[in-house]
Protein backbone atom coordinates (compact mmCIF):
# COMPACT_ATOMS: atom_id res chain seq x y z
CA UNK A 1 0.00 0.00 0.00
CA UNK A 2 1.25 3.27 -0.82
CA UNK A 3 -0.46 5.84 1.32
CA UNK A 4 -0.27 9.56 0.33
CA UNK A 5 -1.92 12.35 2.61
CA UNK A 6 -3.93 14.44 0.23
CA UNK A 7 -5.90 16.75 2.18
CA UNK A 8 -5.38 19.02 5.37
CA UNK A 9 -8.64 20.59 6.71
CA UNK A 10 -9.09 22.46 9.87
CA UNK A 11 -12.79 23.15 11.66
CA UNK A 12 -13.46 25.14 14.81
CA UNK A 13 -16.45 24.10 16.60
CA UNK A 14 -18.59 24.67 20.24
CA UNK A 15 -21.13 24.33 22.81
CA UNK A 16 -22.22 27.15 23.98
CA UNK A 17 -24.05 26.01 26.45
CA UNK A 18 -23.89 22.50 28.90
CA UNK A 19 -20.74 21.98 27.96
CA UNK A 20 -20.67 18.83 25.87
CA UNK A 21 -17.30 18.01 24.48
CA UNK A 22 -18.82 15.67 21.84
CA UNK A 23 -21.19 18.38 20.35
CA UNK A 24 -18.43 20.70 20.23
CA UNK A 25 -16.04 17.95 18.67
CA UNK A 26 -18.73 17.11 16.30
CA UNK A 27 -19.10 20.92 15.18
CA UNK A 28 -15.72 21.06 14.77
CA UNK A 29 -15.67 18.19 12.15
CA UNK A 30 -18.49 19.19 10.32
CA UNK A 31 -16.71 22.66 9.82
CA UNK A 32 -14.03 21.21 8.28
CA UNK A 33 -15.76 18.31 6.42
CA UNK A 34 -17.81 21.94 4.75
CA UNK A 35 -14.22 23.05 3.37
CA UNK A 36 -13.42 20.25 1.51
CA UNK A 37 -14.95 18.58 -1.71
CA UNK A 38 -12.97 15.54 -3.26
CA UNK A 39 -13.81 15.81 -6.45
CA UNK A 40 -10.36 14.08 -7.41
CA UNK A 41 -12.02 10.94 -6.07
CA UNK A 42 -13.73 10.66 -8.93
CA UNK A 43 -11.36 11.53 -11.13
CA UNK A 44 -9.29 9.39 -10.14
CA UNK A 45 -11.20 6.52 -9.80
CA UNK A 46 -10.50 6.13 -6.22
CA UNK A 47 -12.94 4.28 -3.90
CA UNK A 48 -13.31 6.53 -1.09
CA UNK A 49 -14.70 3.61 0.98
CA UNK A 50 -11.72 1.00 0.77
CA UNK A 51 -8.52 3.44 -0.57
CA UNK A 52 -9.53 6.79 1.81
CA UNK A 53 -8.14 6.95 5.12
CA UNK A 54 -9.51 9.55 7.21
CA UNK A 55 -7.44 10.82 10.42
CA UNK A 56 -9.18 12.89 12.65
CA UNK A 57 -7.43 15.04 15.85
CA UNK A 58 -9.83 17.02 18.06
CA UNK A 59 -8.71 19.22 20.40
CA UNK A 60 -11.17 20.33 23.76
CA UNK A 61 -9.46 21.03 27.36
CA UNK A 62 -11.30 17.63 28.38
CA UNK A 63 -10.15 14.82 25.86
CA UNK A 64 -11.58 12.12 28.36
CA UNK A 65 -15.18 14.12 27.69
CA UNK A 66 -15.45 13.32 24.04
CA UNK A 67 -16.92 10.07 22.45
CA UNK A 68 -14.61 8.44 19.81
CA UNK A 69 -17.63 6.74 18.37
CA UNK A 70 -19.70 9.28 17.54
CA UNK A 71 -16.78 11.02 15.97
CA UNK A 72 -15.97 8.51 14.08
CA UNK A 73 -19.57 8.07 12.56
CA UNK A 74 -19.95 11.60 11.24
CA UNK A 75 -17.08 10.68 8.74
CA UNK A 76 -18.93 9.65 5.76
CA UNK A 77 -16.05 7.39 4.03
CA UNK A 78 -13.09 5.80 4.59
CA UNK A 79 -11.43 4.22 7.10
CA UNK A 80 -11.67 6.64 10.35
CA UNK A 81 -9.31 6.98 13.75
CA UNK A 82 -10.11 9.98 15.93
CA UNK A 83 -7.57 11.30 18.50
CA UNK A 84 -8.59 13.24 21.02
CA UNK A 85 -5.84 15.71 22.85
CA UNK A 86 -5.44 18.52 25.42
CA UNK A 87 -6.09 21.78 23.43
CA UNK A 88 -9.47 23.64 23.32
CA UNK A 89 -10.68 26.54 25.23
CA UNK A 90 -13.31 26.70 28.26
CA UNK A 91 -14.93 29.61 28.34
CA UNK A 92 -16.26 29.86 31.78
CA UNK A 93 -19.49 32.07 32.92
CA UNK A 94 -18.69 32.48 36.31
CA UNK A 95 -22.44 34.45 37.28
CA UNK A 96 -24.59 31.63 35.23
CA UNK A 97 -22.24 28.33 36.52
CA UNK A 98 -21.99 28.03 32.47
CA UNK A 99 -19.36 27.22 30.21
CA UNK A 100 -18.68 27.16 26.47
CA UNK A 101 -16.43 24.55 25.40
CA UNK A 102 -14.45 25.35 21.82
CA UNK A 103 -13.00 22.59 19.97
CA UNK A 104 -10.66 22.08 17.68
CA UNK A 105 -10.52 19.69 14.38
CA UNK A 106 -7.73 18.85 12.08
CA UNK A 107 -9.44 15.96 9.52
CA UNK A 108 -6.53 14.35 6.70
CA UNK A 109 -7.46 12.40 4.57
CA UNK A 110 -4.90 9.86 2.54
CA UNK A 111 -5.59 7.67 0.20
CA UNK A 112 -4.02 4.74 -1.39
CA UNK A 113 -2.72 5.20 -4.54
CA UNK A 114 -0.72 1.86 -5.05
Amino acid sequence: MTKKRVILEMGAGNDLHGGDYTKAALRAVDDALHHSSLTMLRTLGVDPRTAMFVDVTIGVQQPDEVDRAAVQAALPYGTVTVDVVKGGLDVPDEAIGDVAVIASAAVVVSLDLS
